[in-house]
C-alpha cells in the first residue's frame, strides 16, 4: 500500500477533486515533495481542520 501519492490518486482516495487537494495542501500546510503527497498526514491535516467527509464505509461480506 503507497502512502505517498500524486494528487490524482489522492483525490481519488480521499472523494476530492485534484484542485482541491492542492488547495488543502497549501491551506494547511502539507507539504508536496516531487509530486507526491503523504496520504497520512494529508487526511490527518483534514480531519484536525474539521473538513475531512466521511469515507464511504467498505462492504463487509
Amino acid at each position: 500500500m503507497a502512502i505517498h501519492l500524486t494528487p490524482t490518486e489522492l483525490a481519488r482516495e480521499s472523494g476530492l477533486e485534484r484542485r482541491d487537494v492542492i488547495a488543502k495542501c497549501m491551506e494547511l500546510g502539507v507539504p508536496i515533495f516531487q509530486g507526491r503527497i503523504d496520504k497520512t498526514l494529508f487526511l490527518a491535516s483534514l480531519q484536525d481542520a474539521g473538513t475531512v467527509r466521511q469515507m464511504p464505509a467498505e462492504a463487509t461480506a
